[in-house]
């Protein structure tokens, strides 16, 4: 595997560790956030795997997915659907009370699990 490729992925594992780091901590809409960059960064690296060229500035997971022209199934899917949803408002929030409120800690633990689940999926793809 590309020096490229590999850093990708160190670097989603990494991102990943740090979204369990900040759920730990409370800090539920940042894992949500840590979770989509993870993702993103293991899609960028399978984009450089498969298509031989550098991955696109975009944070855009569907667009990512559609690139490689890798479908995952109904429940993977949703899963990208809500992080890439979750992107812009984590990363720009426009009320920081109104995003607590609608990631808990219920809701940050389920999606770091998928997310998980998600990424050994995409590492399983290369």
């Amino acid at each position: 595997m590309d020096k490229k490729t590999v850093e990708w992925l160190k670097q989603a594992d990494y991102d990943m560790d740090t979204a369990e780091f900040m759920a730990n901590g409370g800090k539920h809409f940042y894992a949500v956030f840590m979770c989509h960059l993870a993702m993103e960064k293991a899609l960028k690296g399978l984009y450089l795997h498969n298509l031989q060229e550098a991955p696109p500035k975009t944070h855009s997971l569907v667009f990512l997915l559609n690139k490689i022209g890798l479908r995952p199934d109904p429940d993977k899917g949703r899963v990208v659907a809500i992080l890439n949803e979750a992107n812009i408002a984590t990363r720009y929030p426009d009320d920081i009370d109104k995003l607590q409120s609608k990631y808990t800690q219920e809701i940050a633990s389920r999606i770091l699990a998928q997310t998980k689940e998600i990424l050994e999926w995409i590492k399983a793809q290369f």
